[in-house]
């Protein structure tokens, strides 16, 4: 029942990548809760904050798409450390910008839509390479190593970029991310050189419409991206933290407040070794979606930080057990050839969701309330999980391919 550790004991190369990417992700996380802060703090509108899921959003539908082409078409390795080194130059200017005396929310924004670009070539150079490195037997056990990453850097990061802030301004947050990337980049450095997929004879742009139809034509990948993107658009809360906290001790409350979802990812990543057992795939996603839903209706009546604290940790662990087996059904359904492409794809549908959802949450609160925002959006969410499995039988009925052969 607990976390499967073998791959890190197996494979020096997956070892090797996943802390390097463990580190980094930590930082990530300290200016997760930098960004949205400095802008409230800069502005006092929460329609500002949401609007950076706009922001976000252009370069990762432009990008997500055609960096998982090239992911599929030259090194990984190669295009990782490249990636490494210019997100790191984004987040030392965003450093620099907050040492200036009147910070610039224009470059704030820039810099957050260039990291963006970036990341659609970062994400699935990284997920094409990794199912590289582990046997098929091993996917559920990575999946679960992931989840541990990126549970634990949610949790610490958000909480130690509050600190910081709270001790150094929003500077200090900056600077910490910005010397993560160096550990990275030689994590990556170090493992040893990876095989540079076959050469293509066609435009990127045709290798990712042929990504974008294999996509298509598979019922149960449809249902993985469709129910993240209800879920999230409608339900998405983590542009309104900075305004929540401010009448629970702002800065501090608003690094636990980031933290707090990846509180009841981490138990459920902990205990994760039943994941493996479990053959129907497409309902447990339906299922856990629609905890999410309720999680975050009880988040929008939440008067104290600490009831809001576990109404966020219910709704995280209920995040964590959809991701998983969306994990494991885009690996047992995905060819390599394929996979950067589809990582793209994987990419855009998690992620616009969450950026959409803050452009709809801070949208709605300056229209009503705060609470208003995220207890309608919870009931909506809810609504449209429960529609989506209806309309899609086959992503409720999807069975795990390795599970049926183990039967049969």
């Amino acid at each position: 029942m607990l976390l499967d550790l073998s791959p890190l004991k197996q494979n020096r190369e997956y070892r090797l990548l996943y802390f390097g990417q463990f580190i980094s992700f930590f930082g990530t996380m300290v200016t997760y809760v930098a960004v949205p802060y400095q802008i409230y703090q800069l502005t006092k509108d929460n329609a500002l904050v949401g609007s950076l899921g706009i922001v976000q959003l252009v370069p990762l539908l432009i990008f997500g798409l055609i960096g998982g082409t090239y992911a599929d078409r030259i090194n990984r390795r190669k295009m990782l450390l490249v990636c490494e080194m210019l997100l790191g130059l984004c987040v030392a200017g965003l450093a620099i910008n907050a040492m200036m005396p009147a910070p610039s929310v224009t470059a704030i924004f820039i810099l957050v839509a260039i990291s963006q670009g970036l990341n659609g070539f970062h994400r699935p150079a990284m997920d094409a390479m990794t199912q590289t490195l582990v046997s098929r037997e091993q996917y559920a056990a990575i999946g679960a190593l992931n989840s541990f990453r990126y549970s634990v850097g949610a949790i610490a990061g958000p909480a130690l970029g509050g600190g910081l802030i709270a001790a150094f301004g929003i500077k200090g947050a900056f600077v910490f991310d910005a010397v993560t990337f160096p550990v990275a980049f030689i994590s990556l450095y170090l493992m040893k050189p990876l095989a540079t997929p076959p050469a293509s004879a066609k435009s990127p742009w045709a290798d990712a419409k042929e990504g974008l139809k294999y996509a298509l034509s598979k019922p149960e990948l449809v249902g993985t991206y469709i129910i993240d993107l209800v879920a999230m658009i409608f339900a998405f809360p983590v542009a309104l933290f900075p305004a929540m906290s401010d009448g629970w001790g702002g800065a501090k409350a608003a690094g636990i407040l980031f933290s707090s979802m990846a509180i009841g990812s981490l138990i459920v990543t902990a205990f994760s070794g039943w994941s493996s057992k479990i053959t129907h795939h497409g309902r447990l996603v339906v299922y856990a979606a629609t905890a999410w839903a309720v999680g975050i209706v009880f988040l929008g009546q939440a008067t104290q930080l600490w009831l809001a604290v576990a109404c966020l940790a219910f709704a995280g662990g209920a995040d964590m057990i959809s991701g998983l087996f969306r994990g494991l059904i885009w690996n047992e359904t995905i060819p390599n050839t394929l996979r950067g492409r589809l990582s793209g794809i994987e990419m855009i549908s998690y992620m616009a969701g969450p950026l959409l959802g803050n452009a709809r949450a801070g949208w709605m609160a300056a229209q009503t309330s705060v609470a208003t925002s995220v207890t309608v959006g919870g009931v909506v969410c809810a609504a449209a999980v429960i529609g989506t499995a209806f309309l899609l039988p086959q992503f409720w009925r999807y069975q795990s391919t390795r599970a049926v052969k183990l039967t049969s």
